[in-house]
Formats: C-alpha cells, structure tokens, sequence
C-alpha cells in the first residue's frame, strides 16, 4: 500500500490539518472547554474546583484570593492588552484606518450587540435577577469564530475572513466599553487619580517616542495594580495601557505591531485556553434537565444564536441595499448568512462578562456557561455547516486534507 493511501495517513491527516491551519487557537479552546467539562463532571471534581476557587496559602495581592482571580483579574489583562494592540494596529494602519472600511463592521458590531440583548431580555420575561446578564451574548469570539471558519480551508472568500476579523475587533471594542460602563463597582477615587496619573505619564513617553518598551510594561503592570484597586474592573488596564504604545519608536520601529505579534500566540494558545479551562467547567449532573432549561441559559443561548444572525445579517442587508455601504466583496447572500451565524459563537468575553454580572452567585455563573455553551455550539455547527453547503469558492485552492 502506498505512502499516499495508507490507513494511518488517512487518520491523522484531517487532525494535522486542523493544528497546521487557521483553526488551531479555535480547535485549541473548544478542546479545552472539553477538558473544562469533563473535569467538573468526573471524580476529581472536587480538585478541580479547589485548584480555581481554592484559597491561595499566600498570595502578594489580598484581593486576589484564589487562582481564579489571578486568572480572570491578573492573566485576562494581557488577553486585553492584546485586544487593545490589535484594535489600535486596525485603527491607526489596518482594516479600520478609513470611515469607509470601518462603516460595515461598526454597523454589523453595534447590531450583533443591540439584537442579542434585546433577545435576551425578551426571554428572560422581566426577572430583575436576571437583567444585568443582558451583554453575556452580545459578546464574539475571535479565536473560535476564526477556528470554525479556517476548517473551511479557503472555500469561503478572503473577504469574509477579513470581515469577521474586523467585526469581532469592534465587537472586542463594545465589550471593553460595556464592562467598563456597566460592570464597575464603587470607584475608589485615590486610586482612580493614581491610575489617570500613569496613564498621563504613558501618553507623555509616547508623545516622546520613547523607543523601549521596559517603561511602558513596568508602568502599565503599575497601572494595573492601581485600577485593580480603583473599583473599575483591572482587565481595562490591559487595553487603555495598549492604546498608549506609541506606533513607532524613534527609529520609525514598529512599536504596536512588533508588541502585538510577540504576544499574540501566547494570548491565543496559553491565557485564553487557562482561563477557559478555568471558566468553562460546569457540572452537568448537578444542573440537571431542569437547570439547563432554565430562563437564563435559554435566554443566553438564543442571544448568541438567534439575536447575533438577525442582527448582523439585517445590519449587512441594510447598509448594502441603502447604499451606506457594500457587503463583502465576492460573498454570496447565504455566505453572509453564514457567517453572521458564526458571529455567535461567544466563548472567552460571553464568560468573562457572566462573572462580572454575576458576582459571587455560583448557581447563576453555571447557568450562564450553559447558556454560552450551547449558544457557541450551535452557532459553530449551523454557520459552518451553511458556509460548507452555501459557498460559492469550491475549487480555490482546496485544502489537501479538509477538501
């Protein structure tokens, strides 16, 4: 038997394409969600809840009690400052440097968020215990929406990529806005001062174009420790710190960019998937039928799925027939459809946001990792099943192995 056809080749070939492509980060977390659930839901549940919510023996931080925290409040703040590189790099010099790039993506970004949340709250049918939820689903994931689409190959035109690439940038964008505005606690003024003093200082090394990025990681670890105890949650320390990072040095050096592109896979394949490992663990069994249908899972659940393709989609068809702007260049109606579908996929920030709306109700942060589960599944398997049905690229440079 030949190399070509052998047994094990045509096994292992399908999984090497999956870590080799565009998929991996995507592939990466829904592997570790995985992980997360059986884990909640074996014998060792109880370590596995104890290494999270377990308190620490000592820890330099008195607010940061736990593993979990240090994850969500410590960790995501590279996550953000990620985000915050990549949105500033899009603004300043990318896809997003023009009022007529940015003009779909902000419209398609503002109606995936609006829509979800109205949906949300329709189902929820007026619980007040339940309202502060209403931006769990407005929320997309870059990492597993690009996933799903990069198991596609090159089947779906470039400009869908480009597209769901830009929207989820300013969907990353509302997300900041929305913990910043609706999910902060009582401000503590002195430390609020102190933080708007080291930003000022920031800016001023960056109107200086100060070559050396020491001052600016040292200043915004300082940063991040004064909004930390400022009541404003620490994570919006990663992106105002990024916003900072001048474009270029002295040298004409690409400052952002260079930063950007040396974190990244660490953001991608190490923090995001610690903390989904950390967050996505949800006991099944203790849920029940009952649980699981409950108001708030449903009212998640059909926020990423429903509220996030409606809103989208409507926003595309709109501006395009109106003439406000053009839909992806190349991309048929039901590509379209398809990848407004995948915008629902909602994992890291859906998370992130239900434990901040949530604070300190556990049976409630359950529901809602049930809610963002079964939303981003959905939304993954229908928008890429219609993407695999509905495309008009077929023979563009196939895939070897996904075909």
């Amino acid at each position: 038997m030949s190399e070509n056809k052998s047994p094990l080749r045509l096994v292992f070939a399908p999984v090497r394409a999956l870590f080799v492509s565009d998929a991996s980060a995507g592939i990466l977390l829904i592997l570790v969600a995985a992980a997360a659930i059986i884990a909640a839901n074996s014998p060792f549940a109880g370590e596995y809840r104890d290494l999270f919510y377990g308190t620490l023996s000592w820890t330099p931080i008195a607010k940061l009690k736990d593993l979990h925290l240090w994850i969500n409040d410590g960790l995501m703040a590279i996550f953000f400052f990620v985000v915050g590189l990549e949105v500033k790099r899009e603004w300043i010099e990318g896809q997003l440097s023009s009022a007529e790039e940015r003009r779909l993506p902000i419209l398609a970004a503002i109606a995936g968020m609006a829509i979800p949340a109205l949906v949300y709250l329709a189902f929820i049918d007026g619980d007040a215990s339940l309202v502060r939820g209403w931006a769990i689903p407005a929320a997309t994931d870059i990492a597993f929406a690009m996933g799903v689409l990069g198991l596609l190959g090159s089947r779906a035109p470039a400009s869908l990529r480009l597209f769901l690439l830009t929207v989820a940038i300013v969907d990353d964008i509302g997300a900041v806005l929305v913990i910043a505005v609706f999910y902060t606690a009582n401000i503590e003024l002195m430390w609020l001062v102190l933080s708007l003093v080291t930003v000022g200082v920031m800016y001023a090394l960056n109107r200086m174009k100060v070559s050396s990025y020491w001052p600016f990681i040292l200043l915004a670890l300082v940063l991040w420790y004064f909004v930390l105890n400022s009541g404003v949650h620490a994570t919006i320390a990663g992106v105002v710190a990024a916003l900072t990072i001048p474009m270029r040095g002295r040298d004409d050096e690409t400052m952002v960019e260079k930063m950007e592109h040396s974190l990244a896979p660490w953001s991608a394949y190490l923090i995001v998937p610690v903390f989904g490992f950390a967050n996505a663990g949800v006991s099944l069994e203790a849920m029940g039928m009952e649980g699981i249908l409950a108001p708030l899972p449903v009212a998640i659940a059909a926020g990423l799925f429903l509220g996030k393709q409606v809103g989208i989609f409507a926003a595309i068809y709109a501006a395009d027939k109106i003439g406000f702007a053009k839909r992806p260049d190349g991309a048929s109606w039901p590509e379209i459809w398809g990848i407004s579908i995948l915008c629902g996929i909602g994992f890291t920030m859906s998370l992130f946001i239900s434990g901040l709306a949530f604070e300190g109700q556990a049976l409630l942060i359950e529901e809602a990792k049930i809610g963002i589960l079964l939303g981003s599944i959905l939304s993954a398997i229908v928008g890429y099943t219609i993407l695999r049905l509905t495309t008009d690229h077929p023979d563009d440079q196939k895939s070897p192995y996904l075909g």
